[in-house]
């Protein structure tokens, strides 16, 4: 427990603040409208569903408000490249923005499924209440001014059915529309819905521009309602609900029980949030408008097209990521890649795998010989964990296939800081981890490798980098060519000093290696690549970091995005 404590202790702090608010928010209002005796009549009516639906409805309104701001990515670049409060522990909050982007929107699904069911009740009891003639109090404040804007009971017919309130009212139409929009906004999102069918989730996620809106009037009618403050005072109902049942009422009572609607609220809360969403889609659109320059395409083996971009006032880091669009491919779709070129060179470029729809055209379409390049919109750059690499004195980066384009850039920044005898590097070790399934991966950034062994051997510091690639899949004549060359100076699969190592890493044996290696440093583990792969990794940080703070400390950060 105190091993996990040294990784998430500041992410732990945060849930458990959103939590507090929520349960805060819902037991607050729950018994608010299961107590005030504004809404005495109202309980008469639905009972406790009032409470339930009410409560739910501001725990949807606090939730509505904080979803839009974790996909802000503008926002979350500025907090994180120019805040000078966003120390470390804040900086790795911000890359888990879209696990608690997630973690909100299974939460308003949730009190979504709520509020509805409540209503459900609600609409229910309203008619059975308007159709009864037994005398009750609840009959009897159903059938209060009618004819007038102070009445209590929306249904006003015994021939109106809770079906027809549910899709003719504003409230009703408007709670239709936006559960419909969350239910496929939240089904399109799963893992595999993203991965083999992003163009559903990338259009589906845009019906939160009908979520918003329907979210905004769903209360303007007000069909909920209360005892208004100046019938309280003439008719508390305290004194009044025994002479409301009462046949021929002639009490002052019967006429001064008057009822209003409860303000609309929604639009409190998610005003300030969505006026700052729409900035942030207005910078896109600016961004992406200025012109992008392809200065070069490169095919690579195993289908990756690497693409190698100018385009004016552009300034990255290391690690860093854009979103891409082609629109021979498509207008709409966007695309997110991580930079592999380095800070220091005169271009920035990424690479792109056959993934996809999307990535499959895309590369067809620079495979063509065409006379005019395609045309390609860049958005960015955005912050990524990897941008914090050089802040560490020991790093251990894990690529896992197309996974290992962050850690290229961080690679070549290495390599012109020692061209350039760069004395502010803090970093004093790096382990990098390359996992692929088949060879013809390793030529993506072999040349890059092979540079950097040959520039740290002639500066003297051949150990400043330590680096172990592993091929996950193989046939025998692979592995059978690799014993029959075991003694040769360089590697017959990337032809390289370091020998490729057939198989997945054993992570306890890595981390215990190096923890030996550093016993009072503070490391930073960096992936880009599987859940299953980061579930792993972050065990070993927590096995592996001393509750001591002045020995080794593992840090596990995960590229997002």
């Amino acid at each position: 427990m105190g091993n996990w404590l040294v990784n998430h202790w500041f992410s732990a702090a945060v849930i458990a603040a959103w939590l507090g608010i929520n349960i805060f928010l819902f037991t607050y209002y729950f018994l608010f409208f299961d107590r005030d005796e504004r809404y005495f009549y109202t309980r008469e009516i639905l009972g406790s569903a009032l409470a339930w639906a009410r409560a739910s409805a501001k725990c949807l309104n606090f939730n509505s408000m904080l979803i839009l701001l974790p996909v802000c990515r503008n926002l979350l670049s500025f907090l994180r490249g120019t805040c000078s409060c966003c120390r470390r522990t804040l900086r790795k909050q911000l890359d888990h923005n879209l696990t608690f982007h997630k973690l909100v929107a299974y939460t308003l699904a949730l009190f979504t499924a709520v509020h509805t069911i409540a209503h459900l009740f609600n609409l229910e009891r309203y008619n059975r209440s308007q159709q009864a003639t037994d005398g009750s109090l609840a009959a009897v404040v159903s059938k209060l001014h009618l004819q007038s804007n102070k009445w209590l009971n929306p249904i006003h017919s015994n021939r109106t059915t809770p079906e027809y309130m549910a899709f003719t009212t504003i409230p009703g139409l408007t709670g239709v529309i936006i559960t419909l929009a969350l239910i496929l906004m939240v089904t399109s999102s799963t893992e595999f819905i993203r991965r083999n069918y992003f163009e559903v989730f990338w259009y589906t996620h845009h019906l939160f521009i009908i979520y918003f809106a329907g979210l905004v009037i769903h209360g303007i009618a007000g069909l909920v309602r209360g005892q208004t403050e100046e019938s309280m005072e003439e008719a508390h109902p305290r004194h009044c609900a025994q002479y409301l049942t009462d046949k021929d009422c002639r009490h002052r009572c019967c006429k001064e029980t008057e009822f209003g609607s409860i303000p609309a609220e929604s639009w409190k809360w998610v005003l300030a949030p969505v006026l700052l969403y729409i900035f942030e889609r207005i910078l896109r659109v600016w961004r992406a408008r200025q012109k992008v320059v392809v200065t070069k395409v490169i095919m690579h083996p195993s289908r990756v097209l690497e693409l190698q971009m100018q385009k004016k006032g552009f300034h990255m880091e290391v690690g860093q990521y854009i979103f891409v669009n082609c629109p021979t491919v498509s207008l709409l779709e966007w695309h997110p890649f991580t930079l592999t070129s380095a800070p220091e060179e005169d271009y920035f470029s990424i690479h792109i795998r056959a993934a996809g729809d999307w990535t499959e055209s895309v590369i067809d379409t620079f495979q063509q010989q065409k006379p005019e390049m395609p045309r390609i919109e860049v958005d960015g750059p955005f912050g990524t964990a990897s941008e914090d690499v050089f802040q560490y004195e020991v790093a251990m980066l894990v690529g896992a296939g197309i996974g290992v384009t962050p850690f290229a850039s961080i690679l070549k920044s290495i390599w012109y800081k020692f061209q350039h005898a760069d004395q502010a590097l803090k970093t004093k070790k790096i382990y990098f981890y390359w996992l692929c399934r088949d060879t013809g991966a390793f030529a993506w950034f072999n040349d890059l490798l092979a540079s950097l062994e040959q520039k740290m051997a002639e500066s003297g510091k051949a150990d400043f980098l330590t680096y172990r690639l592993f091929l996950t899949g193989w046939d025998t004549s692979i592995a059978n060519n690799a014993a029959l060359n075991f003694d040769t100076a360089t590697d017959t699969v990337t032809g390289l000093r370091h020998k490729t190592i057939f198989g997945r890493p054993m992570w306890n044996t890595e981390f215990s290696a190096v923890a030996t290696a550093h016993p009072r440093s503070v490391v930073g583990v960096f992936l880009c690549g599987p859940e299953a792969l980061a579930k792993s990794l972050q065990k070993s940080c927590h096995q592996h970091s001393s509750l001591d703070p002045r020995k080794v400390q593992f840090y596990f950060n995960k590229e997002n995005f």
